[in-house]
């Protein structure tokens, strides 16, 4: 018993030492998924003609017309990374590109669940777990949330003080 109270007390400073790599792991997953949505919102946005076409022939977006889609989906991925990638609002950029890729899935699935595509979609997976984690998590202490969110509570400190 004695050992596995040693094991458990060694665990837990392993578990103080990594929570201080916190802030840089989700710094690290939103500047990673952002990288890879923005440059392609990017590509869409300076070869629009391309984009028109492939939302009007390749992409098979539900309910919108192609190029409301192309649109939305341009704004999607430029918007929502940008907001992630500072960090205001993370919750919302990492919410609304977990969206734009849950769409792309959606609208690419006769091509993603092919034989032969396994990789591809594995790489929507791998960046939508990064979101939901993002969106439950926060984006942390590195980010325009965090900043904002202490100088709000600085503000109201005052406040609570006076009325005790």
């Amino acid at each position: 018993m004695n050992f596995l109270l040693q094991l458990t007390s060694l665990h837990a400073a392993l578990g103080r030492l990594l929570d201080k790599l916190q802030p840089l792991a989700l710094l690290a997953a939103r500047l990673y998924v952002t990288d890879v949505f923005w440059r392609s919102g990017w590509l869409k946005l300076t070869s629009w003609s391309s984009t028109l076409e492939l939302f009007r022939d390749e992409y098979h977006v539900p309910v919108l017309p192609p190029a409301a889609a192309a649109v939305a989906g341009t704004f999607g991925e430029l918007v929502f990374p940008a907001l992630l990638a500072i960090g205001l609002f993370g919750r919302l950029g990492a919410l609304g590109t977990f969206a734009v890729n849950a769409m792309a899935v959606i609208s690419y699935s006769h091509v993603l669940l092919s034989e032969g595509f396994e990789a591809a979609l594995g790489q929507h997976v791998l960046w939508g777990v990064l979101l939901l984690g993002l969106t439950v998590f926060g984006p942390g202490k590195i980010s325009v949330d965090h900043w904002l969110e202490r100088r709000a509570a600085a503000r109201c400190r005052p406040l609570a003080a006076a009325m005790t």
